[in-house]
């Protein structure tokens, strides 16, 4: 699924949402894919240019996720910022709450992998 700008983010917290349910995660699971998605989203829309993409599959007991944009690569393993921080907290959030992230960065742009085990 194809997303711009802010205003797609319902959207595609809807076809995360829709995906992961028929896939088999469970409610609650496919709230924390539901919220990682977003913050990587929502980063693709304030940080970079033109867009990005989400797509959603099963794979060996797991539901994997693919947020792909233009950015740069993400830094992870950080430790969360301190209760004042302004932001900076959706890249520590995320890795946090799936069971397993992966960065691949290339010529067409990034691509982080976020899986949750069913």
């Amino acid at each position: 699924m194809p997303y711009g700008e802010a205003e797609d983010l319902g959207a595609v917290r809807a076809f995360v949402r829709d995906r992961a349910l028929a896939l088999g995660l469970s409610e609650a699971r496919t709230e924390l894919l539901m919220l990682a998605v977003n913050e990587l989203a929502t980063n693709t829309v304030q940080h970079t240019t033109g867009g990005g993409q989400v797509r959603v599959w099963a794979d060996a007991g797991q539901v994997v996720c693919d947020v792909l944009d233009q950015g740069p690569p993400r830094t992870f393993q950080r430790p969360m910022p301190p209760a004042d921080s302004v932001g900076g907290r959706g890249l520590a959030i995320v890795e946090r709450i799936c069971d397993q992230v992966e960065m691949v960065s290339g010529p067409d742009g990034t691509t982080v992998r976020l899986r949750l085990h069913l």
